[in-house]
């Protein structure tokens, strides 16, 4: 390997964006340098992350292997433990330069994340690689459902200022990316902590009004009942925000939602569901939703799967139920494995054919898509779509069909 660092990046956007940080952060400080910025949402995502870094250390035995992220954070011994690792950085320390530059030998350096109270808003240059970039907005979680135990990995809610993040759309405008993506741990609770509480919806006003060049603009997952009238207003009036919202759902049946500690109830979903609809005619919604949390029964169940048609979802994203040493809900009654299982499989069947209408539904129209590589990005409504195209431009075609779940575009117009 060469002496610029590997940043090897698992999990959400968030932790794309941290990555280029650390990417550049990195840039010309110690040598053989690989960045394993892991996660901890899911037992399996924490299992691919050791795994990743046993396989790095067989690939590059004289490299220093560094691993941070939210599942280092949060269980520092688990990968201290590990001879393949170098150095263990938490959440914070991985996003200061000095520790690559100029790197101590402390084996752990990491400091309590829940006593951090400011975002630092670091600026990027780019992303390796991609058309679209994502911009850290938000940081952390004030609430605790009792499935997640992101907040300990991440700490409280925070927000970057209106300022800082326009500075950063219009660095990343000017590099030439024509899609952005603001992203957080709790989007939707930006601005809670700032002078005069600026709403996302605000923030989403002040970028577009500000950066006139940005052709596109995407949200990363809203909680249904924090999206503010002014965000909702955007989402109807504004062309350049895409027509496509996700949804942190997590679940269909009422009584779960509670145990779960959400905050919305069924009901929430399917009504603002209806009401972006209303906004913003032909908008696509995905969900997150958990398969087999525990205590669930099968009618529960039932009116998971059922929600999917009735909110009109069509991205669905399905966890299996993953137990999270140290959540409320990890002494609770659980599933038997096996039903964890048919259950997330079955919502994946429900969700893939509402897709597959979805998709057979756009044959015959024009639709918008961002090349991103190899002829191929994705639609405004966040459909994959190809096209004869470079990377990088944003361009119309005729849908003239469906082909291995991707869209197949006839003869672009700019």
């Amino acid at each position: 390997m060469t002496d610029e660092p590997m940043v090897v990046t698992f999990g959400c956007r968030l932790n794309a964006f941290e990555s280029e940080v650390m990417r550049q952060n990195a840039s010309g400080g110690a040598p053989k340098t690989i960045i394993v910025n892991t996660c901890a949402v899911t037992a399996e995502a924490e299992r691919q992350g050791r795994q990743a870094i046993r396989k790095l250390r067989r690939q590059h035995p004289d490299a220093r292997i560094v691993v941070t992220g939210c599942a280092a954070q949060i269980s520092p011994e688990k990968f201290e433990s590990m001879p393949e690792v170098t150095q263990v950085l938490g959440n914070m320390e991985k996003l200061d330069p000095v520790n690559f530059q100029t790197p101590v030998d402390d084996r752990v350096v990491l400091s309590d994340i829940m006593q951090v109270r400011e975002t630092a808003g670091h600026l990027i240059s780019g992303f390796e690689g991609r058309t679209r970039a994502f911009i850290e907005v938000q940081q952390g979680c004030d609430h605790r459902c009792t499935f997640c135990i992101i907040p300990y990995g991440r700490g409280p809610s925070r927000s970057v200022s209106p300022e800082r993040v326009v500075e950063q759309v219009r660095v990343l405008v000017d590099q030439g990316y024509a899609e952005l993506v603001l992203t957080g741990v709790d989007v939707t609770s930006y601005g809670g902590d700032l002078p005069n509480h600026p709403t996302l919806g605000v923030l989403v006003r002040r970028i577009l009004k500000d950066v006139p060049d940005l052709k596109r603009l995407r949200l990363s997952s809203l909680d249904p009942v924090e999206l503010d009238e002014e965000l909702l207003r955007a989402v109807a009036e504004e062309d350049r925000v895409m027509p496509h919202l996700h949804l942190s759902v997590q679940a269909g049946d009422d009584m779960i939602l509670k145990r779960m500690k959400r905050r919305h109830l069924r009901n929430d979903v399917i009504e603002i569901a209806k009401r972006v609809r209303d906004l913003r005619p032909g908008i696509a919604l995905g969900a997150d939703i958990i398969a087999g949390f525990p205590t669930e029964t099968d009618e529960m169940f039932q009116r998971s799967e059922d929600l999917i048609d009735e909110a009109g979802i069509t991205h669905l994203h399905v966890f299996p139920y993953s137990a999270r040493q140290g959540t409320p809900a990890a002494r609770m009654k659980r599933l038997n494995g096996d039903v964890v299982t048919e259950r997330a499989a079955r919502l994946r069947a429900k969700g893939q054919a509402a897709m597959d209408r979805l998709m057979q539904s756009w044959v015959g129209c024009q639709s918008r898509v961002l090349v991103e590589k190899d002829g191929q990005g994705f639609s405004d409504h966040y459909l994959p779509m190809r096209v004869k195209a470079d990377a990088g431009q944003v361009v119309s075609a005729t849908v003239h069909k469906v082909e291995d779940g991707v869209l197949i575009g006839g003869s672009v117009t700019q």
